[in-house]
């Protein structure tokens, strides 16, 4: 980032990335033209991969209630915004806000211990016999 950029109100911005090569190419890219921060400091986390890394993003982050941009650079990228290497700022400026509100999950286990997790996408129960664990109304097709 220029001290022209940080002037003028630019983003703070952290990009994070998976592990697959696109991503990774992608990163170098990004940082090389708009730096980067950790991203305990950003006002934007842009993580660069697919869905599932988004996802992972998204739980990583949930805390830190810091708005995420996701760029689609993985194998699947329907919860991702197209990658272009310019005019970033601006595209971030112009992004429509969605606030989530993802499921809360607690699970009691019968010795009384509880799990509690949160799910943006699915939830899956199983148990220790590996037969899924179905609500009842679902076992009797209701």
């Amino acid at each position: 980032m220029t001290a022209a950029s940080k002037s003028r109100g630019a983003p703070r911005i952290a990009f994070v990335a998976s592990e697959a090569e696109a991503a990774q190419q992608a990163l170098q890219e990004l940082c090389q033209r708009y730096g980067t921060i950790a991203p305990e400091e950003a006002s934007i986390v842009v993580p660069l991969g697919g869905d599932g890394f988004m996802l992972e993003t998204l739980h990583r982050f949930i805390t830190q209630k810091v708005p995420i941009f996701g760029m689609h650079r993985g194998s699947v990228g329907f919860l991702m915004n197209s990658y272009r290497l310019d005019g970033l700022p601006e595209r971030i400026a112009a992004a429509q806000p969605v606030e989530l509100h993802p499921l809360d999950m607690t699970a009691i286990r019968e010795d009384g211990t509880t799990r509690q997790a949160i799910a943006f996408n699915e939830v899956s129960l199983l148990r220790e016999s590996r037969h899924p664990a179905l609500h009842p109304c679902r076992q009797h097709g209701l």
